[in-house]
């Protein structure tokens, strides 16, 4: 039964990249500016070890990465580590034969929202308050619920599994959700002004990055997607980065144009990027990647 559950969502949240040897690890990507322009500055391994460490995300004092991570008893868990060097990791849940994904902070409270795989195998999304009260679920009725984001502290946008896959708006308080557009990608985000942020796949090969004004509802169209990349994250001052193979881009919405290459991160051991998540102050982002140097544990800061 352990395998079955940690497997349902292993597939959803790895993707085929994540099946591929060796495993990724998470790096904390150093950023910097250069005449105005973002650049890298280093790149060191958080996570280190072999098995499954994935979905970085920042806590909001930008201290602490939340991650998913499958240990010894197969169950993925909830961990979190400082960034500083020689850190190691603390276990945020512990609740085998259930699973947690996903970890976001939630607006105005001590406390992570989680995508939780149930006993009997249903996602949903569940309150782990980070004092150690007890979790409480948030939208009870939506499931499965695979990825999230929160618009405001009461307002989630919700990646919903079905054929096809569906954005919801729900509702913390009142528990319900509707559906504003189908066909998305699993990567959910929310700007600094309140937009929403979501991949939508216009056919196999069309793949949009979309904002949504989840007021009126209406949506736009910002950039289209390099091939097959459906993962992204913002930085505080508004840029989207998003990488490929080994390779860092960025998208600023006010310039428009086309995705530029910031770094080749090829020379600092990484290859193969998914999942990003830029750090508060947008001085690093986390970066899921499969090491490229030979051994693993690097250290190419400089």
């Amino acid at each position: 039964m352990r395998v079955k559950l940690t497997s349902t969502l292993f597939c959803l949240c790895a993707g085929a990249a994540m099946a591929q040897a060796p495993d990724p690890d998470i790096f904390l990507v150093s950023l910097g500016k250069t005449a105005g322009k973002l650049t890298v500055t280093g790149a060191r391994n958080l996570t280190n070890r072999a098995g499954y460490d994935n979905q970085p995300n920042w806590s909001r004092d930008g201290r602490t990465v939340f991650f998913t991570s499958t240990r010894e008893d197969q169950q993925a868990d909830i961990y979190r580590i400082e960034t500083t060097a020689g850190s190691t990791p603390v276990r945020v849940t512990l609740t085998a034969p259930e699973s947690e994904y996903s970890a976001t902070p939630i607006p105005n409270k001590n406390a992570i929202s989680v995508i939780r795989v149930e006993r009997d195998s249903v996602q949903r999304l569940w309150s782990v308050p980070l004092d150690g009260a007890p979790s409480t679920d948030i939208v009870e009725g939506i499931k499965p619920v695979g990825y999230h984001t929160w618009a405001n502290d009461t307002l989630l946008a919700l990646f919903v599994l079905g054929s096809p896959n569906t954005l919801q708006l729900a509702s913390s308080i009142s528990g319900r959700g509707d559906t504003i557009a189908t066909s998305i990608g699993r990567s959910l985000h929310t700007t600094r002004d309140g937009q929403v942020s979501f991949v939508h796949k216009v056919s196999n090969d069309e793949w949009w990055l979309t904002l949504l004004d989840p007021k009126t509802r209406q949506q736009k169209r910002l950039v289209r997607m390099t091939r097959r990349v459906e993962d992204y994250a913002w930085t505080p001052d508004g840029l989207v980065l998003a990488g490929e193979g080994s390779v860092l881009k960025a998208f600023d919405p006010q310039r428009g144009g086309d995705w530029e290459t910031v770094a080749d991160l090829a020379s600092h051991g990484l290859t193969g990027i998914t999942r990003l998540s830029v750090s508060p102050r947008g001085d690093a982002v986390a970066v899921v990647a499969v090491p490229s140097a030979p051994g693993r544990g690097s250290d190419r800061s400089r």
